[in-house]
């Protein structure tokens, strides 16, 4: 396999090299893609621009194919004035650093955004007015959290509420579906079951369970101006226990074409919903 350092290249349009990355890493295979719980490494496009806007503090490393030079000018400058390092590397390399094909030719290793707990959250938002947030009960699987970011941040969800014990987290996979969108919606760790209603409910937050059939026709039903969907898991969906202590219970109908939508368009079809009769 090629060293990734030694088959870099330096054009004379690029910037003059940053700092170099730490010794461990300039031979041998690129590093893996996992970097510890406080780092994450982002891949594609949109994700990785999304970060720099955002939170460009919070960028580390940076890898690039030169084809992507121009484009990432202001990065590569900003990279230089702070010393971060970069490199230029073969497409090869990237599919090996982001452990895929569907990188964009751009990888980027960067800390995590930090995730609320409720209480801080709670602090952030507007003391009127509508709101809407996502309880996510089980969903796990990375291209479903990140379709479901995208639609988030698209209609303007404040955040994505996290049970104490869910091992969910952002991943690569997960900010790439979500095409910037994981930098637009703040991550949120809940209480206990009981204590997270009540702060919720204590801020006029209403809770929604949306459930495949039972519920009541979600377009028809009466939405508080303040509201939280809870979302149940991929497979075996909402925990009864827990619809039955929301507000409400709801179901999306349709035609019996199919027994339902996945949670990742459920999500979609439910915030669509929402931003319409909120305005």
């Amino acid at each position: 396999m090629n060293d990734p350092w030694k088959n870099a290249r330096r054009p004379s349009a690029r910037p003059p090299r940053a700092t170099p990355l730490p010794p461990r890493e300039q031979g041998g295979s690129p590093p893996p893609p996992g970097r510890g719980n406080d780092e994450l490494r982002l891949y594609g496009w949109n994700a990785v621009q999304a970060l720099f806007e955002r939170r460009p503090q919070a960028l580390r490393k940076l890898y690039l194919a030169e084809s992507l030079i121009p484009r990432l000018q202001p990065m590569l400058k900003w990279c230089v004035a702070n010393r971060v390092g970069y490199r230029v590397v073969e497409e090869g390399d990237l599919n090996k650093l982001a452990a895929t094909t569907h990188h964009e030719g751009v990888v980027a290793d960067v800390v995590r955004a930090p995730m609320l707990s409720l209480a801080e959250w709670l602090d952030t938002l507007p003391t009127s007015g509508p709101v809407l947030a996502l309880w996510l009960d089980g969903v796990g699987n990375p291209h479903n959290f990140g379709a479901i970011l995208r639609s988030a941040a698209h209609f303007g969800v404040a955040g994505l509420l996290l049970p104490p014990g869910a091992t969910l987290a952002l991943s690569g996979a997960a900010a790439r579906v979500a095409e910037g969108g994981a930098e637009a919606v703040p991550l949120v760790r809940l209480p206990e079951l009981p204590q997270a209603m009540s702060q919720l409910r204590a801020a006029g937050f209403g809770l929604a369970a949306t459930l495949v059939d039972g519920g009541d026709n979600l377009f028809a039903a009466a939405l508080p101006e303040r509201l939280v969907y809870v979302m149940g898991a991929e497979g075996e969906g909402m925990d009864r226990d827990l619809a039955q202590d929301c507000d409400l219970q709801v179901s999306i109908p349709g035609s019996g074409a199919v027994e339902s939508l996945n949670v990742a368009s459920a999500t979609a079809v439910l915030l669509s919903h929402w931003y319409g009769r909120k305005g």
